[in-house]
């Protein structure tokens, strides 16, 4: 433990979220040797905000989730970068395959059943011992039955509540409700206050902003404090983490190695599920590894239409496609089976002329392989089926596309039946690999007889750790679950070298 903490090598797998507070939060507390490993040509991994339209859009993370212990909140609260989006994702029209509109009255108690399920899981579900998908399901039907939900048309409720699972899959990022634990979808802590807050016209990139204090530095790129500290276009291919002299060595996409006190990889769980055997060389402990296969990574994608005007009324937000069962036949089958998966569009903030639509599963996974005039020709299909307006053609189309860039195979986190049954969670991700060190201890807390000689004490010295998203045990699938666990990261290693934040803030 020769080195100083200052010219300890720090290199920190992944530039999104996770990695940039990690990294920040490690200059902060005066770690100068930090150096950010990126496979894209971008900061922010899942964050990804692009103009398009009048403004930008966000392919990926698009709203702050909650106001109370909600870290992301805190940051942006503070230089008032955010606001509510309002009711979009709750005044929704239910429009029918066949052009007819639920009525007001229809709809809005379906969407009070669902409400009130919502209000009753975190009681009845500490008792489910099966999936999240069949406790709604009996739930749903259960209220439905009820004397005052008689008059109900069964066939409306039943396309409702098809519509409300995708919904909800898209939620959780999952294929099938029937894949998520009931009692694991607890582990999930949602912040209380409006949790659709969005950025305004700037985008979840602020974010990144405020983290590397870009517009406080006044730089003239977002990489602020990282600056000449982020090497880009460079995957890791093999981390060599069982060295014998206790450094971590990556080989990194371009042939170029490089060798590290400490490495804190945040690529997504997607990314470790499809390459860790190989990436990790040994292969990681058990426990780890059953972390990986245990919990779950899904898809989500999403679908921006500009059109040269807006050919809706000013008050209408958005609507979800309920399909007839005979209108289903036209699209089963075909080239375009998968848009039974896009579930609804909505209105975009700051977007006057954008519809932004939602596809889950399989079929999103599917749609990132498609031609993009196919794509278009399919939302096209659905805009002109379900809607009883002119629909002009647009003048503008974007798609996220998660599944197919081997940078991150998929959206977020979940909790599956596959974690429960395999006794796994988020702290068994975020266990570090560590080596047994030496480190001084302080004469005065030294029981040897003679104090004025510092003395050793057997250690557990991290050398690979791992944060992002999946790792955070109650906010997973979300930005502030991704920063807290950058920032977890950065903290423990402050923690070993007896680091605090009066020595953090003494760096600033």
């Amino acid at each position: 433990m020769s080195k100083s903490h200052r010219d300890l090598k720090i290199v920190v797998i992944g530039a999104g979220a996770s990695g940039v507070a990690c990294a920040t939060k490690l200059l902060e507390y005066g770690f100068q040797n930090v150096l950010i490993v990126e496979a894209e040509s971008r900061l922010g991994g899942r964050i990804h905000t692009i103009p398009f339209g009048e403004n930008v859009i966000d392919l990926g993370a698009q709203w702050c989730h909650g106001e109370q212990d909600n870290i992301v909140y805190q940051l942006a609260s503070q230089k008032d970068l955010l606001e509510s989006t309002g009711p979009v994702y709750e005044n929704y029209q239910c429009v029918r395959s066949n052009r007819e509109v639920l009525p007001d009255n229809v709809a809005n108690r379906l969407k009070a059943i669902v409400g009130d399920s919502l209000v009753s899981r975190q009681m009845e579900l500490q008792h489910c011992s099966g999936s999240l998908g069949s406790y709604l399901t009996n739930k749903f039907y259960e209220m439905l039955r009820r004397p005052e939900n008689a008059d109900i048309d069964k066939v409306l409720a039943n396309e409702f509540f098809d519509n409300y699972q995708k919904f909800e899959n898209s939620v959780e990022a999952s294929d099938s409700l029937e894949e998520v634990s009931g009692r694991g979808y607890l582990d999930y802590w949602e912040c209380e206050g409006d949790i659709l807050l969005n950025w305004k016209d700037k985008g979840f990139v602020e974010l990144l902003r405020l983290l590397t204090r870009s517009r406080e530095l006044e730089t003239s790129s977002d990489l602020g404090v990282l600056e000449q500290r982020v090497l880009f276009n460079r995957a890791v291919k093999k981390i060599l983490w069982n060295r014998n002299d206790s450094r971590v060595e990556l080989q990194l996409s371009n042939g170029e190695c490089c060798l590290a006190d400490h490495v804190i990889v945040t690529v997504s769980l997607g990314v470790l599920k499809e390459q860790h055997l190989q990436m990790f060389d040994p292969q990681l402990p058990v426990a780890k590894q059953r972390a990986i296969q245990g919990l779950a990574f899904g898809t989500v994608n999403k679908i921006f239409v500009e059109f040269p005007e807006a050919f809706w009324p000013e008050d209408w937000t958005g609507f979800t496609l309920l399909w007839r069962e005979e209108d289903l036949g036209d699209i089963r089958n075909t080239s375009r089976a998968w848009l039974e998966d896009v579930f609804g569009f909505y209105r975009v903030s700051y977007q006057p002329r954008v519809l932004a639509g939602w596809i889950i599963n399989a079929s999103g996974r599917h749609m990132e392989s498609l031609d993009r005039n196919e794509v278009l020709a399919g939302c096209m299909y659905l805009f002109r089926r379900f809607l009883h307006w002119h629909i002009p053609d647009p003048v503008s189309f974007c798609t996220s596309a998660w599944y197919t860039n081997p940078n991150f195979r998929g959206s977020y986190s979940f909790r599956s039946m596959d974690t429960e049954r395999l006794g796994t969670g988020a702290q068994d991700l975020a266990q570090p690999l560590t080596v047994v060190a030496m480190t001084p201890q302080s004469p005065a807390r030294s029981r040897s007889r003679s104090r004025s000689l510092p003395q050793q004490s057997r250690c557990d010295r991290p050398i690979v750790q791992f944060a992002g998203e999946a790792s955070s045990p109650h906010y997973y699938s979300t930005v502030h679950g991704a920063v807290e666990a950058g920032w977890r990261e950065a903290d423990r290693l402050a923690d070993f070298y007896s680091l605090n934040d009066a020595t953090a803030k003494s760096q600033l």
